[in-house]
């Protein structure tokens, strides 16, 4: 078995990779650079834990802790500040928003934990001057950032009171966008279909679903069906674009069909 390393060694690593005598490449790369990879690490420890691949997992962890080391080491190189800040920083954030663990808060749920968090949460940014939706990142995926807009406003009282309204606005936003295809400018189209799924957000929100999650869920589940399509035919010796459209909507209810057996 191969002995395991320490975190110590993993930014001397980068330290090495960094310096005079490293890697060019590395030393090439800036912030900007890295944010592509930082991302796509992040999905693919996401993409790991969907499979319950344990192994990918362990592997697309270390990827995606070798990013936050890379960054740390050009924040370093440039004077603002070292991976062990980052590791103080969050360190001393979590017991300070842990008052029921490392102070004298109690708590009898974890609903009252997430309560108290953002209570803590929403004094710091008071203090701080910003606004209660600045936690939110500026590059997570459209539909996921309309129910987490929504949700840090949620927990100051803006929101519908009920989950059927939000169902109205979504047939309200559906006739809206109608109207807009009817006048046929392509603006106010995009307009009325980012406020149709804006909405469609929050109804998963409201249902605790997470957005992001169902449509991912769905795009996978039209590719088994489609590639289900694709085989059938295939054995036919043809290809889909042969078929007539009726043809192929038969071809996916027995997709569909053979799923759900």
């Amino acid at each position: 078995m191969t002995a395991k390393r320490s975190f110590d060694e993993l930014v001397k690593l980068m330290t090495t990779l960094r310096g005079p005598n490293g890697c060019p490449w590395d030393r090439e790369q800036t912030l900007d650079d890295l944010k592509p990879f930082v991302i796509e690490e992040a999905y693919e420890v996401v993409d790991a834990i969907d499979r319950n691949d344990r192994r990918a997992l362990l592997e697309e962890v270390g990827d995606l802790l070798m990013e936050a080391v890379f960054i740390a080491e050009i924040a370093r190189h440039e004077g603002s500040f070292d991976i062990y800040d980052s590791v103080t920083a969050i360190h001393d954030k979590l017991v300070r928003r842990h008052p029921h663990v490392f102070a004298d808060v109690e708590v009898s749920s974890a609903d009252e934990v997430i309560t108290n968090w953002e209570k803590l949460k929403n004094e710091e940014r008071k203090a701080e001057n910003k606004s209660v939706l600045s936690g939110v990142p500026q590059a997570l995926p459209a539909l996921l950032k309309g129910a987490r807009l929504t949700e840090k406003a949620a927990r100051v009282g803006f929101d519908w009171r009920r989950t059927e309204d939000v169902f109205h606005k979504v047939e309200e936003e559906i006739a809206e966008l109608r109207q807009a295809l009817a006048g046929g400018e392509k603006a106010e189209i995009q307009s009325e279909l980012g406020d149709l799924l804006f909405t469609i957000a929050n109804v998963a929100r409201k249902v605790y679903v997470n957005p992001e999650e169902a449509l991912q869920s769905a795009n996978r589940k039209f590719m088994r069906r489609f590639e289900s399509m694709e085989r059938t035919v295939r054995g036919q010796g043809k290809n889909l674009d042969q078929l007539s459209l009726e043809e192929m909507d038969k071809l996916w209810d027995e997709a569909k069909a053979a799923e759900r057996s």
